[in-house]
């Protein structure tokens, strides 16, 4: 039987896996990539599959818009290859979109850009409905504005900007051994309210677009906006870092369970 390949768009929770990439069959560390694997693999009659994706999210983030390629030596549609997956997989991972693909699709070599929102709260209580999804980040009250954080959120907005362009990102990231680039490009970053849910928390949202992220990259840069937000850190530090990667992070990473990714982009739908 000739492979078949599938591109799918894949939602998870995060909160129970370590991080996107397959750690091996044994199970010690579930992960996404083996939970879909797992699936293929039944539905293939364990016969050898393959599946690669767009991005390795770290143990605890979310993901809505995760792209990966599966390869199997069965022929089957789409629309139902979709329906056998879900219906095996875990109820905090689902397929929501399945394409046929070219043999050729790298899903991470093709993508053009990937785009994350990082989800916090500032109230003094976190919703306990909302605390799997969003930061708890309390910021200081504002004497000069009356509201609890609100000069935080204007400084944090305000600072986003140095973020954007060409940078070389080692100071806000993890250091790649391997000796590859830590140049990355920003094309997006902002900060804004989150639509209300009615969950009991007023929720902000970090958006970032890139064409590529290094390892722990979006934490570190939300965690150093954080400590604008605390006043503990100021706009030419950040500058200084982009300029000349430094010894020591401007901040710890933000948490994990805020981070999701939301969409990866292609130079056309399918491939």
């Amino acid at each position: 039987m000739i492979a078949q390949h599938y591109r799918v768009v894949i939602a998870y929770k995060g909160r129970d896996y370590f991080g996107w990439q397959y750690q091996g069959d044994a199970g010690e560390k579930p992960t996404v990539q083996f939970e879909v694997l797992k699936a293929l693999r039944k539905i293939s009659r364990h016969m050898p599959c393959q599946v690669a994706g767009a991005s390795r999210t770290d143990a605890g983030v979310h993901a809505l818009g995760q792209v990966a390629k599966l390869t199997m030596p069965v022929q089957i549609a789409p629309d139902r290859l979709q329906r056998g997956l879900n219906s095996l997989l875990p109820s905090d991972v689902r397929i929501i979109e399945c394409v046929h693909c070219a043999p050729e699709f790298n899903p991470n070599r093709e993508a053009l850009s990937k785009t994350y929102r990082y989800y916090f709260t500032i109230d003094v209580l976190c919703a306990p409905l909302l605390s799997d999804l969003v930061a708890h980040v309390p910021l200081p009250v504002s004497t000069a504005m009356g509201d609890a954080g609100e000069c935080g959120l204007q400084s944090m907005k305000a600072a986003c900007d140095l973020f954007l362009g060409e940078h070389n990102f080692s100071s806000f990231s993890v250091r790649d051994v391997s000796g590859k680039s830590q140049v990355r490009t920003v094309m997006a970053l902002d900060l804004f309210q989150a639509a209300e849910v009615g969950f009991g928390s007023a929720v902000y949202c970090f958006e970032i677009k890139g064409n590529g992220f290094l390892k722990y990259m979006v934490r570190y840069i939300v965690g150093s906006l954080f400590e604008v937000g605390r006043q503990n850190l100021d706009g030419p530090a950040i500058q200084a870092a982009l300029v000349v990667p430094q010894p020591k992070k401007l901040s710890a990473k933000a948490q994990a369970r805020g981070l999701h990714l939301i969409k990866i982009d292609y130079a056309t739908p399918s491939s």
